[in-house]
């Protein structure tokens, strides 16, 4: 599931077969049949991964005393993560983008879900930071990550991701102000 996440996040679901996700797993491509009849399965399976890290991901920051410190150190993650969202975009985002344009399946409805785990775990620090209406702020914030990691991977520039990172906390500190 790893190796299809990465996979597909580096060549697309059009340009990636299950021969190359049998490679980069190190298995044979018999194998990956096995256990994945279809390259839509495989897609469920990266999509699934991507769930998978993004609540571990959120349940490290969870450990983290306050919301505030929580979302700016998603800020820091994102922006630590600069090279690979140049070279590649937002591995949720641009797989999602990518799904939006294929007419059968219904993954990018799972992809929305995923999507929408982050958006609901953003709502929440925003919900506990008492600010008013969290469900907006947490689609300025995710949105704001989208465009940053599609702008650096359209510029082919990590810099955008510093700079628009540096911005996003600037952005926070003043809702913290308020």
């Amino acid at each position: 599931m790893a190796a299809a996440a990465q996979v597909l996040h580096r060549q697309g679901v059009e340009r990636t077969t299950i021969a190359d996700i049998a490679a980069a797993a190190d298995v044979p491509v018999g194998n990956v049949y096995y256990y994945f009849k279809t390259k839509d399965e495989l897609v469920q399976a990266a999509l699934a991964e991507h769930s998978g890290h993004l609540t571990e991901l959120t349940a490290g920051l969870d450990a983290l005393p306050d919301p505030m410190r929580r979302l700016k150190a998603l800020v820091g993650m994102w922006v630590d993560q600069r090279d690979t969202a140049a070279r590649y975009g937002c591995p949720t985002g641009t797989l999602a983008a990518e799904l939006d344009k294929r007419s059968e399946g219904g993954l990018d409805q799972e992809a929305g879900r995923v999507v929408r785990q982050l958006l609901d775990w953003v709502e929440r620090q925003f919900r506990e930071l008492g600010l008013p209406d969290p469900g907006g702020l947490a689609l300025a914030f995710v949105g704001a990550y989208q465009g940053m990691s599609l702008l650096a991977n359209a510029l082919r520039d990590p810099d955008v991701m510093v700079s628009q990172g540096a911005r996003l906390n600037g952005w926070l500190d003043g809702l913290g102000s308020e």
